[in-house]
């Protein structure tokens, strides 16, 4: 049996507890930022705001407290949306042992320094850490719905052992030891679920969302591979997998945002009506650019889905111009004259 605390009571992070409790040999705790979100699903046994419609199994222990939730715990699964990662674990560094094992389920790239969670974490508290990736809706995995995910990380015995407690009948995970790949297609799939979405508002047909998935994934590997991540994980579960979910599932807030941007509505009046939810790809575009910029890489798609979020381009604009691109080899290079 492992203790677990799991940092964050969105629905990703109620989700994992959920998995985690289930199997009936852990000890899980769910923190939760507020006292009143804590005390609510307390009383009423379900994650009302952002979970409805899934009970809370008596065992699983919930609470505000971080010292709580931490000291205890022998894996730490952090699951806070990527801008609070920093503050939640500077917050819950003094109670972090370096004998911790801690795993981050967030997805993003730090504004302004353009660091990956695993860099922020590091400079923050000295555990042994993991990365959580892979196609996996919150309300599906909460169902007990079949999953598939990889936990990376560059300790081979932290991996394996993390492995054996997160598996389940519903849960299967893979293990890998490219974090940067793994992170990083975590982070950059949200950009291109958006112009994904995008694409559905405007009507444009599946002809022109399967060549957005498939160009995107081509920008993605470069800024990657150039980050040090190996092509092959691009090709996995926290690549291909996770990019071709967020873009096509209905249950993807980035996609659902592109949607509406394609259907004339502005970007402040949608992130409203998400409650409080996060579409991670709307903060990450900056990020992801600045990052490209820093290593030389071209990223078309997430300029342009840039300049619609933050610059008030039209969308049609935005896919014309992707369109008219002077011509290129599909591997990279310039067209030649005679082809």
């Amino acid at each position: 049996m492992s203790r677990i605390a799991v940092l964050g009571a969105g629905a990703w992070g109620t989700a994992l507890a959920l998995s985690l409790a289930r199997q009936q040999v852990h000890s899980v705790t769910l923190w939760a930022h507020t006292p009143s979100h804590a005390e609510s699903m307390a009383q009423t046994r379900e994650n009302a705001r952002f979970l409805p419609g899934f009970t809370l199994p008596v065992d699983l222990l919930l609470t505000s407290s971080l010292p709580e939730a931490v000291n205890e715990a022998g894996i730490v699964l952090s699951v806070t949306p990527s801008e609070h990662l920093p503050a939640t674990i500077e917050a819950a560094a003094p109670y972090l042992r370096p004998d911790h094992m801690l795993v981050c389920a967030s997805k993003g790239i730090q504004d302004g320094t353009h660091c990956r969670m695993s860099e922020v974490v590091a400079a923050l508290s000295p555990v042994r850490f993991a990365t959580l990736g892979g196609p996996s809706f919150a309300r599906e995995v909460a169902g007990a719905l079949p999953t598939a995910v990889t936990l990376a990380s560059r300790d081979a015995a932290v991996a394996q052992q993390l492995q054996r407690d997160f598996s389940s009948e519903s849960l299967r995970v893979y293990t890998n030891d490219d974090v940067v790949g793994v992170e990083l297609g975590g982070a950059l799939k949200n950009v291109i679920a958006l112009a994904a979405g995008v694409v559905a508002g405007l009507e444009l047909g599946s002809n022109a969302s399967a060549a957005l998935i498939t160009r995107g994934m081509a920008e993605i590997t470069r800024l990657a591979v150039a980050c040090g991540a190996r092509p092959e994980t691009m090709a996995g579960l926290a690549g291909y997998g996770d990019l071709v979910l967020t873009c096509t599932g209905t249950l993807s807030r980035n996609r659902t945002v592109g949607v509406e941007l394609g259907r004339g509505r502005t970007l402040p009046d949608i992130i409203a009506g998400l409650n409080g939810k996060v579409a991670e790809g709307v903060r990450c575009t900056r990020a992801a650019l600045g990052l490209a910029a820093r290593h030389g890489v071209e990223m078309p798609i997430t300029a342009e889905m840039h300049a619609i979020l933050h610059e008030g381009r039209d969308p049609r604009d935005a896919i014309r111009s992707l369109m008219t691109r002077p011509g290129r080899d599909e591997s990279g290079r310039p067209a030649s004259l005679s082809s």
